[in-house]
């Protein structure tokens, strides 16, 4: 027995690994997650705003112990013959304002602290934008780029064999995450119902053709980039002609990209896993996202007419505003120290550490945390949500515009309690959302 590289084990493997899936099949694929995230930093951020409400260590102990922890083996036979064997996981962190709603992630790094950090962001983010449900989050220790299609319906499907019992859409709503999409969720929302009956409410984020909604796929990016314009105008900063550096080429990062250049900003600097590439006079964003989808590993590597640039240099460049939409983890202390952006929008989940967060608050950086900025995704998910429950269909406009509102409240909400408690933004969300599943979590009762 050997375990192939990038995640899960085979027995009776006979054949070197097998062609990357399509790369439609999983457009940004590896661009995010790539730096596991840690629950010891969530937990640190939910800590600095519970001390400042007096929340008590009974409610707190309450508010941060997940639910329920799945972890199962994920058995499937590949192509040639061999048997893989998958971990996977599944957290519900915490249910008091709703349905579990959370991502699924295929990634070979996928572990259980990985998963409790990002269902524990789910149930502050649901609450701080007052979606109805509360947070969640799945995984499979896998690298998809070593199994073919075939390969990676059969693994979900098991999985959703392995887990159906503990799902459904009035109880545990997964969605696509890094490495997956629309038709992943078909696959699971298919192998669900053959259990319990057509059940289009089981997953968000499916195809327009399988019961998805409109403006899904631009959720996350659209609500990076309405959080973008409204960050910089705060900070005396014209949209029309303000720069901006994207690390994360992958679907939030183009989306934001996309819509903030239509906006009139200016795209200067941008990144991925295989190469960095800047450009003073700004980059035609629309020629870029074309040569990723053409490109076989789909990254901005080789597009022409601009400079070679590294990591280091787009975190520290001087920009309007800097949108992290990649890597966990990847704003360090060491890398705060040298960030000269006024904004920064938090594409990614959790790519600022604490310690990073601290000395940005404290140099009077902008910084919209990742349960607000990238709450579009899951905002969308709860309308196709709706959607499917009622068999009612909406425009893409009245997606876009119903996005809008939701997210400006709660961003307005967010600078009212930063300027009234004389905290910085990610306290200020924290303290909201701690608010809204404390009073239902004490109203339910212990």
């Amino acid at each position: 027995m050997r375990a192939p590289a990038g995640g899960g084990r085979r027995l009776r493997v006979a054949r070197s690994p097998p062609p990357p899936c399509s790369s439609q099949a999983f457009p940004g694929t590896l661009q995010q997650g790539d730096r596991p995230i840690s629950y010891e930093d969530t937990i640190q951020y939910f800590s600095d705003a519970s001390r400042l409400m007096d929340l008590g260590s009974r409610i707190e102990k309450l508010l941060v112990t997940p639910t329920r922890q799945i972890k199962v083996e994920v058995a499937i036979e590949m192509d040639d013959g061999s048997v893989g064997v998958f971990d996977g996981f599944r957290v519900q962190h915490n249910g008091a304002r709703g349905p579990y709603k959370g991502g699924l992630r295929y990634h070979h790094e996928v572990d259980q602290d990985e998963v409790n950090a990002l269902a524990s962001l789910m149930t502050w983010k649901t609450a701080l934008v007052g979606v109805p449900y509360g947070g969640a989050k799945g995984g499979i220790q896998v690298d998809p780029r070593n199994l073919n299609q075939r390969e990676l319906q059969r693994l979900t499907r098991k999985f959703v064999d392995q887990i159906h019992m503990v799902i459904g859409p009035d109880v545990d709503i997964p969605a696509p995450d890094v490495n997956t999409d629309g038709q992943t969720m078909a696959w699971i929302m298919d192998e669900y119902s053959k259990f319990h009956g057509l059940s289009p409410g089981v997953v968000t984020g499916k195809p327009i053709e399988l019961y998805g909604s409109q403006g899904r796929v631009a959720a996350t990016g659209r609500g990076v980039a309405l959080c973008t314009k409204w960050g910089l105008a705060d900070s005396k900063i014209d949209i029309d002609g303000a720069t901006f550096a994207v690390q994360g080429f992958g679907n939030v990062g183009s989306w934001a990209a996309r819509i903030l250049n239509q906006w009139g900003a200016k795209l200067v600097a941008v990144g991925d896993q295989e190469g960095y590439l800047k450009n003073p006079e700004g980059f035609d964003v629309e020629a870029l996202i074309e040569h990723v989808d053409k490109s076989p590993v789909r990254s901005v590597k080789g597009f022409p007419g601009c400079d070679q640039s590294s990591e280091e240099e787009l975190l520290a460049m001087d920009v309007d505003a800097l949108i992290p939409a990649a890597l966990g983890g990847v704003i360090t202390q060491e890398v705060a120290q040298n960030i000269k952006a006024k904004v920064i929008v938090e594409g990614a989940n959790g790519p600022t550490k604490p310690d990073a967060h601290s000395l940005l608050a404290k140099n009077g950086v902008l910084v919209l945390p990742d349960i607000l900025a990238n709450a579009g995704g899951v905002t969308v998910s709860y309308f196709e949500w709706v959607q499917n429950t009622q068999r009612f269909y909406w425009e893409e406009s009245d997606v876009n515009e119903r996005l809008e509102r939701i997210l400006r409240k709660s961003y307005d909400e967010v600078n009212k309690t930063a300027r009234g408690a004389k905290v910085d933004h990610r306290t200020a969300s924290f303290i909201i959302a701690i608010r809204e599943v404390g009073k239902a979590t004490v109203l339910r009762g212990l």
